[in-house]
């Protein structure tokens, strides 16, 4: 895997994934920055929440679940001192479906945290990572 990131100006930078994709980030105006793009530490935030999404949806599709949305909310706290990494990251899962096994939910959940998502594996060594669901029946 590999990815590009170059400077822009003041403090925009772009960057670019190995599979070709490209996304702005930039600081806060406080920071520097004119707020025209995603910040890095939102972006990690934003990738946990990918990763685990991905695990929870291809697991409960390969358990015959009738899964027809996923969304992942997820809350961080921040060290007040530098650097101000993750110290508590809560994701609460909101998951459609007909008919969903909540057993099977929160089986899905345990797993990508515990075993698939590396994101959230290796984000969990500076931060206490906790997860909760909610089932929404389809129409």
């Amino acid at each position: 895997m590999k990815a590009r990131v170059k400077w822009v100006d003041g403090r925009m930078f772009v960057g670019e994934s190995g599979s070709g994709h490209a996304v702005i980030m930039d600081g806060a105006p406080e920071a520097g920055g004119r707020n025209l793009g995603i910040r890095p530490m939102e972006m990690l935030l934003i990738g946990m929440g990918g990763c685990t999404g991905f695990d929870v949806v291809m697991i409960l599709e390969k358990g015959r679940q009738a899964i027809t949305d996923c969304v992942a909310e997820i809350e961080a706290e921040r060290a007040e001192t530098d650097p101000k990494v993750f110290t508590k990251i809560h994701v609460h899962f909101v998951v459609t479906g007909r008919g969903l096994d909540p057993a099977k939910v929160e089986r899905a959940i345990a797993l990508s945290a515990e075993k698939y998502c590396s994101a959230s594996i290796m984000l969990g060594a500076t931060a206490a990572i906790t997860h909760d669901f909610e089932i929404v029946e389809a129409p």
